[in-house]
């Protein structure tokens, strides 16, 4: 049975990195765990693959990484 994959909405504060994102939207457990899938080329923010973990985030981002797809929202 094939798992249909859907986008989740992440609300995060203004100035979020990919790094610490991938720590909010729970698949990274650390920051150093981050930083080895964004540097190994697994991230992609907005269909291209992104290797800065400082990234800074804007609202309507969609960060995929191995068939999970995140919305980013900004907290007001």
């Amino acid at each position: 049975m094939e798992q249909e994959s859907q986008e989740r909405e992440i609300e995060v504060a203004p100035g979020t990195r990919l790094g610490q994102f991938l720590k909010v939207a729970a698949v990274a457990g650390s920051g150093g765990e981050a930083k080895h899938l964004i540097e190994e080329g697994f991230v992609t923010v907005n269909g291209e693959v992104e290797e800065r973990r400082g990234r800074q985030l804007s609202a309507g981002d969609r960060v995929d990484l191995e068939g999970l797809h995140f919305l980013v929202s900004m907290q007001q």
